[in-house]
């Protein structure tokens, strides 16, 4: 491992010692439920010494790139949460996994990615706290140019707490970031027909925003990612450009990749006509090289 590395991976450990703290009331609750069905003394404090547990790599069928998983705390019964810190050098990655009672990650080290399947990818940094809600697909990992380290904090459900699943691919990685949030930011954020047709059209502008964008777009049942492949095919079928030009936006920001894009529309040539599909993929010529 390079000197810079080495010398971050130790400033990591030096800081999840500090950043710990910002979970000592969440772990004091959990040991105050287990006082009281030990007060008859047999309990004691337990104090896992710094270097007394064993680092290990991550394994390579769970994890791309060098990762390294220092175990903090078990669980203990009635407790069923368990911590680690985990340090990734840049590049390296998680697979794609779920918890059963979702997971708490503090970063304490560098710069790092978080995605949920079929949101766009997000860069989260040290002092950062993420939830992830049970049974949400999800992976993380460091940046390309900075290594990160976070703790990991889950809880077993009938002995469980994680299920690992297909690896991130280089190309799921390497998709553009999410926009970050200014200073100025609300929190709200702007309804996409209001611009385009709301002067002209306000009903129709607020049935496409709260019925379409607000409630089908927002429905479980299928991730954002899923729906924009429906909805661009369904356009490339019908041949409607301009429409299809701000799916095709939509489409990368909801994780699709260019190239996964450019083979739809190749895959759609055989099914719905050769004009459609070049018409399509003139549009995408045209978004893909102005973003």
């Amino acid at each position: 491992m390079p000197l810079r590395w080495r010398r971050e991976a130790a400033t990591a450990e030096r800081t999840a010692m500090k950043t710990f703290l910002t979970v000592g009331i969440s772990l004091f609750m959990l040991a105050s439920g287990a006082q009281s069905q030990t007060a008859t003394g047999q309990e004691t404090i337990r104090i896992w010494r710094s270097g007394s547990q064993t680092s290990r790599q991550g394994p390579a069928e769970n994890f791309t790139g060098s990762v390294r998983v220092d175990p903090l705390f078990q669980a203990s019964a009635p407790s069923r949460a368990s911590g680690s810190l985990v340090t990734f050098e840049p590049g390296a990655r998680t697979a794609w996994h779920t918890h059963p009672l979702g997971q708490i990650l503090i970063v304490t080290a560098g710069t790092g990615r978080v995605q949920r399947w079929g949101d766009p990818v997000e860069e989260i940094h040290q002092g950062d706290v993420v939830w992830i809600p049970p049974g949400q697909k999800h992976w993380h990992g460091a940046a390309p140019n900075s290594s990160m380290a976070h703790i990991a904090i889950v809880e077993q459900l009938d002995g469980k707490s994680v299920d690992w699943m297909e690896k991130v691919s280089d190309a799921q990685y390497s998709v553009p970031l999410s926009a970050p949030r200014t200073s100025t930011d609300t929190g709200v954020k702007p309804k996409p027909s209001q611009g385009a047709i709301g002067d002209f059209a306000p009903k129709l502008a607020q049935l496409t925003d709260d019925v379409l964008y607000g409630d089908v777009w927002e429905r479980p049942e299928l991730s954002k990612r899923d729906r924009s492949l429906v909805t661009v095919a369904a356009l490339i079928a019908m041949n409607r450009p301009d429409q299809l030009r701000s799916h095709l936006i939509r489409a990368r920001d909801n994780g699709v990749t260019q190239e996964e894009l450019i083979e739809t529309i190749t895959h759609l040539a055989f099914y719905c006509g050769w004009p459609n599909a070049v018409s399509a993929i003139q549009v995408a010529k045209e978004v893909f090289e102005k973003k």
